[in-house]
């Protein structure tokens, strides 16, 4: 996602400075006309603001405080960050920051890959109005941008409950499916019927047809991904004294997804979990219709 979130921006006539810990992956950008960095103090030397897409929370908070990080820059005013890092980080990180005089933007994205390269995610922000007004432009390379609140970690908390909702709809579609299939039905023919009623959802209307009826499992995000999200949304929300039964249980779900398939695989293989317990396969048999 970071790639074609870069890739749009460039795209769009802005200036990149750009570093990842992946020679490849910068050769991508440079190619388009990126300038490499060796280092996020480096990016942070050259730019005012500095947009960061990373995997884990201890990377954001390595690339934004740590030894060569953004804290150490010399020109950056703005920190965004677009990861999925939950809200106690991105308070943490702007405290961290202030003492230096840069802005923490949490600004986590929903749409998957497909939505990255297309320009269709949901952009969810809060921070500074003033900061956030400058860089609406810039965001609206990337989607549809959400104004959340002007607390850092207020689009962290957005980000999360959407994620719990995506998170279970992939399990929950994955248990209907396989119990159907167990009974005999044609798994094309139920997704159509799903989406054609009040059972639709994103798992049925994208994920199914696309990644798990032709056993293709590719849709681009991690069961390890996936987990992380979900145990940041519930850990925030026991902070808060919200209950979560249902997110509970995909919580677990998704701990057996990436024990039994790895957290490498994607997030899609959690119905697989549930094949191997019923002892049927999720396959097309027939032509989806269009």
């Amino acid at each position: 996602m970071g790639f074609h979130m870069a890739r749009r921006l460039i795209e769009a006539g802005h200036k990149l400075v750009v570093y990842d810990t992946r020679p490849e992956a910068i050769a991508r950008l440079t190619a388009l006309g990126a300038v490499a960095a060796i280092s996020p103090k480096d990016v942070a030397d050259r730019v005012e603001t500095v947009m960061a897409s990373l995997p884990s929370l201890d990377a954001v908070w390595a690339v934004a405080t740590g030894a060569n990080g953004v804290i150490e820059g010399k020109k950056v005013r703005r920190f965004v960050d677009l990861s999925t890092s939950g809200a106690r980080m991105a308070q943490k990180i702007s405290k961290a920051l202030q003492p230096k005089n840069i802005v923490q933007i949490d600004c986590p994205v929903s749409g998957g890959p497909g939505g990255a390269e297309k320009g269709t995610l949901a952009v969810m922000v809060s921070g500074s109005a003033a900061d956030i007004e400058l860089l609406k432009s810039a965001l609206a390379v990337f989607g549809k941008v959400f104004v959340i609140g002007d607390r850092p970690g207020m689009a962290q908390t957005m980000k999360l409950a959407n994620n719990l909702l995506s998170a279970t709809a992939m399990a929950a579609t994955s248990e209907a499916m396989v119990m159907g299939v167990k009974a005999g039905l044609d798994p094309s023919v139920m997704i159509e019927v799903i989406n054609a009623g009040s059972g639709l959802n994103t798992a049925s209307r994208d994920k199914f047809p696309r990644a798990v009826l032709p056993r293709s499992f590719d849709y681009g995000f991690t069961n390890g991904l996936m987990y992380k999200d979900v145990k940041l949304c519930l850990d925030e929300a026991e902070g808060m004294g919200v209950p979560m039964w249902v997110g509970s249980m995909v919580r677990q779900l998704f701990q057996l997804a990436n024990t039994q398939q790895g957290a490498d695989a994607d997030f899609t293989t959690i119905v697989k979990c549930v094949e191997q317990w019923a002892g049927v396969e999720v396959r097309a048999k027939t032509k989806m219709a269009p």
